[in-house]
This record gives structure tokens, sequence and C-alpha cells, in this order.
């Protein structure tokens, strides 16, 4: 079984003595000649941010650390604002805007030194310049002076929008900044139910300026990291996930919240377990649900394991916590690296290592919060679950 603590300690590999945290490879080993990436820090402070309220010793100084990258050292932008998306591309992307938020929201409630200051900034900048508010939603990305914000809109950065927002919304409780910040969750939730419903539990991932979905966006780049063609099965299940986080926030709740989180799960698991006649999810189905990425990623599979862990908790349903218990067990088998205790981060069908978009094991974000969620009540954020 995935051991925590071990986890742990192969993400503190990630370090970088300059500042900030690296890209893993598969050994453990800081991969040579990469820049250093905005989102990697972000997750790896949330992270250590996570094992500094579960009391994890030398957690507080890894997070420290992590705040300090993204508060004093190159990535952060002193002159225009903002933070580059790594140290060789100055775009100022919302997906890399909301795991900023996400870390000093997380710092903040571990009450790690700087990450109080941390959120306010990433707050303050992602009001003023991605939430959109006639929209509803954050707009993508801009060139480093904010001059320029490009046309294409995500629903991707937008989730992670959503999830940082009650991250933040929690480290802020009691303030006027708190409740406008779920209220926006709630709208961009809001937004993504109704393109979700409109085709029959089907979530579009790209849109235009107007907001009009573009669904045939990347058919010729399948396999993006980030903005992949299709129907991207992890992704709903996180939207499930977020709904029930955002529906633990408000003391009367609506009721679509619940019934449209089951919905979206369900669709998701039916449609993408062994949809190519294997073991385990594709990364992306056609509109036709169709593999179109078979490739086994391991996030997805932890977004689906966490997603069934809060609907269990939340409805006590046991055909939820059977299919949480049935999905890490294949997790367990198919997917655990007994050299490193990390997840391995892509597979082929068939179980071997797969390279088509991840290479290495970079990513500690996605497998800590699927282990932390499991017993736990479930709250607006995984570090107001654990505080």
């Amino acid at each position: 079984m995935t051991d925590l603590d071990r986890l742990l300690d192969f993400a503190e590999r990630s370090r970088l003595p300059e500042g900030g945290f690296g890209y893993l490879g598969d050994d453990g080993r800081l991969l040579p000649g990469r820049p250093v990436e905005t989102w990697i820090v972000a997750r790896m402070t949330h992270v250590f941010g996570l094992a500094t309220l579960l009391g994890r010793p030398g957690a507080d100084d890894l997070t420290r650390h992590g705040v300090l990258a993204l508060t004093e050292g190159p990535l952060r932008d002193a002159e225009h604002g903002g933070w580059r998306s790594s140290t060789d591309d100055d775009t100022k992307a919302a997906y890399v805007h909301a795991f900023a938020m996400l870390a000093g929201s997380t710092a903040a409630t571990a009450g790690v030194d700087g990450g109080a200051a941390l959120l306010d900034e990433a707050v303050a900048v992602w009001q003023a310049r991605f939430w959109d508010d006639d929209a509803g939603l954050a707009v993508e990305e801009w060139d480093r002076s904010w001059t320029t914000c490009a046309d294409y809109r995500g629903i991707n950065a937008n989730m992670h929008g959503v999830e940082a927002s009650l991250a933040a919304a929690d480290a802020l409780a009691g303030t006027e900044r708190s409740a406008r910040l779920r209220t926006q969750a709630l709208r961009t939730t809001e937004r993504a139910y109704a393109w979700a419903r409109e085709r029959d539990w089907r979530l579009p991932e790209h849109f235009s300026a107007e907001w009009e979905p573009l669904t045939e966006y990347n058919r010729d780049r399948p396999a993006d990291p980030f903005r992949p063609f299709g129907v991207t099965v992890g992704h709903q299940f996180e939207w499930a996930r977020l709904a029930l986080h955002l529906r633990a926030t408000a003391a009367d709740p609506p009721e679509w919240l619940l019934a449209d989180a089951i919905a979206l799960f369900d669709a998701a698991a039916a449609r993408g377990w062994a949809a190519d006649g294997h073991d385990g999810f594709p990364y992306t189905l056609d509109w036709e649900d169709r593999p179109v990425v078979p490739a086994r990623m391991h996030w997805v599979l932890c977004e689906a394991v966490a997603a069934a862990t809060v609907l269990a908790a939340v409805t006590g349903e046991q055909r939820f916590r059977d299919l949480a218990e049935r999905w890490r067990d294949h997790g367990e088998a198919a997917f655990l690296d007994p050299t490193t205790g990390n997840w391995r981060h892509e597979l082929t069908p068939t179980g071997d290592v797969g390279t088509g978009t991840w290479i290495g094991q970079p990513d500690a974000y996605h497998l800590v919060q699927m282990l932390l969620l499991y017993r736990r009540r479930v709250r607006g954020s995984v570090a107001a679950a654990l505080r």
C-alpha cells in the first residue's frame, strides 16, 4: 500500500537549493535542464503545507522554502505583478495563478511565515486580472505586461480556480473576501455544470473568448498535458468532488450540487472505466465516448478515488465506498512504484510505463490529496479538513 510518509520523503527530493521545487524523474532525481515551473513550485508548497498541518517534522521549512520562491524568487514578476509560468516563460496563466493562490491558502492555514502575504497577493491578482465578473469565470492567460489577453478560454484553469477560491475562503474565514470567493466559486461551478448537463454529462474543456465550446480544439494534439481534445474523464471526477466541497461551505446549499455531482461522477465512471477493454480510465474520450488517448494517467485514477471517497462520506452510500476501494486497489497494483513510493504517472492500457504525455514522477499533489481525504469530514478544502 502507498505510504504517505514515504511519498513525502520522495517529494522532498524536489527541493531546489536555489529556491522552489523541481521536476523529478522516475528515479527520484531532479531532471536536469528543465526550467523552474511555477505550477510545480506552487503545488509542492501546498503539499508540504498539508504535511505541516499533519505535524510532519521539517514540513514547515519546506513550505517556507516554497513561499519564499513564490514571493521573492524570479518566478514572481516584481515589475508587472503576478507570476511567470516558468523561468523561461513570461506568460501569465490562470492555471499557474490558481495554484499560487492554493499554495498561499494552505501555507496561511498552516501558520507558515509568509503564507498570509502570499495569499493576499495571489487573491488580489486573481481578482484584478483573471476574474471576469460578467461571465462568472476566469480568463485564461495574459502576456507579461497584462496588455494582451488570449482569446482562448479553458475549463481546466477555472476548475483549479474553484479549488483555490474555496481554499482561500477557508483561510480567510469570516471576512468579506471569503464570502466573495465562495460566491465566485459557486458561479463558476454553475457554468461548468450547465455545459455538462447540456451534453448528457460530457463536459467541454475548451472555449472561445465568448465562451462558446470549441469541441474540435486540439484534435491534432489529443495528448496535450493541459489542453487535450475531447472529454477528460479525470476532470469530471474533480468537478464532482469540488461541487461537494463547495456544498460543505454553504449553510443552505442548492440541491443540484449533490444531485449533479452524482450524475457527473456516474457518467465518468460508466463511460470511462475499461472503455477500451482494459481495466482503468483512458485519459480522454471523444464525444461518442470512444477512447482517444488510451494512456492511463495516475492523476485520473487518484481523482476517481477521491471523488468516490467524498461521495461516500456525503451520502453514506456503500456503492461509492466499494468503487473507491476497487479503484484504489487497482492503483496500488498497477501504478505504485516500489522503488520511489510514488505512483507512476503514465501507463499504457496494458500496464507498461508510458511517456506519451508525461515523463518522470513530478507530481505528489493528486496522490497526497487522495490519501488525505480518506475518512475525513468534507470541508471546503483539504487544509480545512486537516485543521
